[in-house]
């Protein structure tokens, strides 16, 4: 169990050492371009990843002392009402860089006993925490590939 943590974190902090940078090279009009009226542009999406961040948060901690929280989302207000769309990049991704580096100095002081503890999400059945940790580091990954390569 401990090994898929260690897993994630590595993952993670690889994220946090790579991604700013080859996300701020992307121009401003790419970043902001949206494909259509309903599909996030690449700024947006970053943005998400942000406020994922920050329900991950309140998830990782919380879960550590509460008996089975309930903890979810409405990803598509959260994200038009955090107005991502109208920020600078610079401070999209400077915000994105700094939460996630956060997140990762919470999940290496996490407690091995505290990994089986569980939280209520959209999934149909509580999950643990170790289950977040590793789904939080997947839906990263997945996210930032669609904004560049790496």
């Amino acid at each position: 169990m401990r090994e898929i943590m260690i897993s994630a974190t590595e993952r993670l902090q690889y994220l946090c050492d790579t991604i700013p940078a080859l996300i701020s090279h992307i121009s401003e009009q790419e970043f902001s371009h949206k494909l259509s009226a309903n599909k996030w542009s690449k700024k947006q999406i970053l943005g998400h990843l942000i406020d994922s961040a920050a329900n991950n948060h309140q998830r990782f901690v919380r879960v550590q002392f509460e008996e089975t929280p309930f903890i979810v989302y409405d990803q598509d207000n959260w994200n038009a009402c955090s107005r991502y769309q109208d920020m600078e990049p610079a401070h999209v991704i400077a915000f994105w860089e700094a939460y996630n580096r956060h997140l990762l100095e919470v999940l290496k002081r996490i407690p091995a006993e505290s990994l089986s503890r569980t939280c209520k999400t959209n999934e149909a059945e509580p999950v643990t925490l170790l289950w977040l940790v590793e789904d939080y580091v997947k839906h990263l990954e997945y996210h930032l590939r669609q904004i560049v390569e790496y």
